[in-house]
């Protein structure tokens, strides 16, 4: 029960809770504008970024901002209604540089090393497969790319576990909401 009530573990949030989600995210961000929080990953003009997990579309306009007109943005998620969320917000503000993806369980149709920049906030507690998804993040990476991971509602040190084990990220830096890290690479 305690799982289906804050998501651990869960893949697919409950449809009811995404609304619950959208509501108090709604309030969270109008305190707290997302755009702020994006400005510490390092994103520049230009990039592509991947939004894994977009949820209600916080941050979609913010990173759409941040990449400015030659950038890309995915906008990906699990759930159908993430990426409904999504393509409001594309509609809503016509960001000509965002693309709302559906992923299928760790498998989405972004291609390899397209992203300079992913991103996972507040999710990660929620992924099932974190090998199988971890693996995806990095096939979408570039090379020189760079993945920022929240731990969301786990401990942080379960979540270097989970990313150190998947043997496919190496940790670059520990900040205090986040994780830096840099693909590993098969020889």
């Amino acid at each position: 029960m305690k799982n289906r009530l804050f998501g651990n573990e869960v893949d697919r949030m409950p449809d009811f809770i995404f609304r619950m989600m959208k509501v108090f995210y709604l309030i969270y961000y109008f305190l707290r504008p997302a755009g702020k929080y994006l400005t510490k990953f390092g994103i520049e003009p230009g990039f592509t970024v991947a939004d894994y997990g977009c949820g209600t579309g916080a941050y979609i306009r913010a990173a759409s901002d941040l990449v400015g007109e030659n950038g890309l943005v995915y906008a990906i998620d699990i759930h159908n209604m993430a990426v409904e969320e999504a393509e409001k917000i594309i509609d809503r503000y016509a960001l000509s540089n965002v693309k709302a993806v559906l992923a299928d369980g760790n498998s989405s149709p972004v291609p390899d090393g397209a992203a300079d920049l992913v991103y996972a906030i507040d999710m990660f507690h929620m992924v099932s497969d974190p090998e199988g998804f971890l693996k995806e993040l990095n096939r979408i990476t570039k090379d020189e790319g760079i993945l920022i991971i929240e731990d969301g509602h786990q401990p942080r040190a379960l979540s270097k576990e989970k990313i150190l084990a998947s043997g496919c990220w190496n940790i670059l830096s520990e900040e205090k909401r986040f994780l830096k890290c840099s693909p590993l690479r098969s020889a």
